[in-house]
C-alpha cells in the first residue's frame, strides 16, 4: 500500500461532526430511510479509487454525513490503531471504514467497523444498527473485505481485529440451538433402530384455532401487532384470541396470568452485534401446579400442532420457543440471552486432579497382631 509521508498526519475532520439534536423529530420511525447526504456519496466514489485511507461515518439530522477522513497511511497495520482509536468516541456510535492493502476486481478492499459503545444511549444505538445496512450498500459490499462490531475499545483495536481473524477460522462452536437439534436427531436415530412398542405416541391434539386468533398472528408477521395471547376453550376445544394489547418489553411480565396457561407471541426488538433486529418469541407459561391436571395436559399437547399449523398456514417465523412458570422471568437480559447464547471458542477441558507426591506415596507400616513388639 502506497503512502504519502506528508499526508501521514493530515487528519481532516468534518465540520458537521456534531451530534444530531435529541429532539429529533421521530427519528426511530425513519429506522430504514436514512439516506447518504450528497457530500458522503462523492466521497464514497473518490475512496473507493483510493483516495483516501480512513472514514468515520456519522449520523446528523437524519443523514449519514462524513465525521472524519485522512488521505494516506505508512502501514496500514501499523498506523492502524493510531487512526482508529482517536476516532472513537465513548459516549455515540459511529461507523469507520478501513482501507486494507489487499485489492480485488473492483479496487481496495475495506474494513467495515461498527462502533456502539456501551454508554450510548439505547436510541442512538437502535438508529446506527438499523441504517448499518444501508451505509454499506451506500458504499458497496464488494469492497467490504471484512467487518467487525465493538462496544468497547478493546473490540477494534489492532489487537481486537487479529483475535477476530483467528476466531473466523476456527470451527464455530454449537449454539444451544443448534446443540438441542442434534440431540434430536441423535434420539430419532436411536428410536428407529429401537423395538417398536405397542403403546402409541401421544401426538399432540390439533384444537382448531378460531379466525379472530389467527387474523391477529397475521398481523404480528406483518409488523401490525407487537403481541398476541392465546388460550384454550376447554368446553368448545378451540384455540381462542385472549389479548393483542401493544406491548413492550418491560409490559411483558404482567401479560403473563398467574393461575391459568397461556400462549404468547411477542415480536422482540432489539439489537445484536450492531444489527437491528425484530425477532417473534413464542413463549409457553405454565404457571407451576396452581392449574389442573387436566389444563397442563391439553396445553402441552396442543403447544406443537399449533406451531406447526401456524407455520403453514401463515408462514409466522418463530425465532426461538420458551417455556415459563412465572412473568417475572421476562426481562430484556433473559429474552436476549436466549436468542443469542453466549459462544465459546474452546471447551474448557476437564483438569485431572494431581495424584500424592512419589508414585506410590507414603508408606504405611502395619505391624501384625500377633507379632511381638521390638524392644532394645
Amino acid at each position: 500500500m502506497e503512502a504519502s509521508p506528508a499526508a501521514a498526519s493530515n487528519i481532516k475532520p468534518s465540520k458537521e461532526l456534531q451530534l444530531a439534536p435529541k429532539d429529533n423529530r421521530n427519528t426511530m420511525s425513519h429506522l430504514t430511510g436514512i439516506p447518504a447526504s450528497k457530500e458522503l456519496k462523492d466521497v464514497f466514489a473518490r475512496a473507493r479509487n483510493g483516495e483516501f485511507c480512513f472514514l468515520k461515518i456519522v449520523i446528523e439530522n437524519e443523514q449519514l454525513k462524513v465525521g472524519a477522513s485522512r488521505e494516506s497511511v505508512t502501514s496500514w497495520e501499523q498506523d492502524y490503531d493510531s487512526c482508529i482509536l482517536p476516532l472513537l468516541e465513548e459516549q455515540q456510535p459511529s461507523y469507520i471504514l478501513y482501507r486494507l492493502d489487499t485489492m480485488n476486481v473492483q479496487g481496495f478492499q475495506w474494513l467495515f467497523i461498527a462502533w456502539s459503545p456501551d454508554l450510548s444511549p439505547v436510541r442512538q444505538k437502535m438508529l446506527y444498527a438499523a441504517t448499518r445496512t444501508t451505509l454499506k450498500r451506500e458504499f458497496g459490499g464488494s469492497h467490504i473485505k471484512d467487518e467487525i462490531f465493538g462496544t468497547v475499545r478493546e473490540d477494534v483495536s489492532f489487537s481486537g481485529y487479529r483475535k477476530h481473524l483467528v476466531s473466523q477460522k476456527d470451527p464455530a462452536p454449537l449454539t444451544a440451538a443448534e446443540e438441542e437439534l442434534r440431540q434430536i436427531k441423535m434420539n430419532e436415530g436411536r428410536a428407529e433402530n429401537s423395538i417398536v412398542t405397542r403403546q402409541p405416541t401421544l401426538q399432540g391434539l390439533p384444537f382448531p384455532i378460531q379466525d379472530d386468533a389467527i387474523e391477529a398472528l397475521d398481523k404480528l408477521s406483518n409488523k401490525q401487532l407487537s403481541y398476541v395471547q392465546l388460550k384454550i376453550d376447554f368446553n368448545q376445544e378451540t384455540i381462542n384470541l385472549a389479548d393483542t394489547t401493544h406491548t413492550e418489553i418491560g409490559d411483558l411480565p404482567k401479560r403473563v396470568p398467574k393461575d391459568s396457561a397461556r400462549y404468547h407471541f411477542f415480536r422482540y426488538k432489539h439489537s445484536h452485534e450492531g444489527d437491528y433486529l425484530e425477532s417473534i418469541v413464542f413463549i409457553y407459561s405454565m404457571p407451576g401446579y396452581t392449574c389442573s391436571i387436566r389444563e397442563r395436559m391439553l396445553y402441552s399437547s396442543c403447544k406443537s400442532p399449533l406451531i406447526d399449523m401456524l407455520d403453514k398456514q401463515i408462514a409466522l417465523e418463530i425465532t426461538k420457543k420458551i417455556e415459563i412458570d412465572d412473568g417475572n422471568e421476562l426481562t430484556a437480559d433473559f429474552l436476549y440471552g436466549e436468542i443469542h447464547p453466549k459462544q465459546h471458542a474452546h471447551r474448557q477441558i476437564f483438569a485431572k486432579p494431581k495424584g500424592p507426591a512419589g508414585k506410590r506415596g507414603i508408606r504405611r507400616l502395619i505391624r501384625g497382631l500377633t507379632e511381638p513388639e521390638k524392644t532394645d
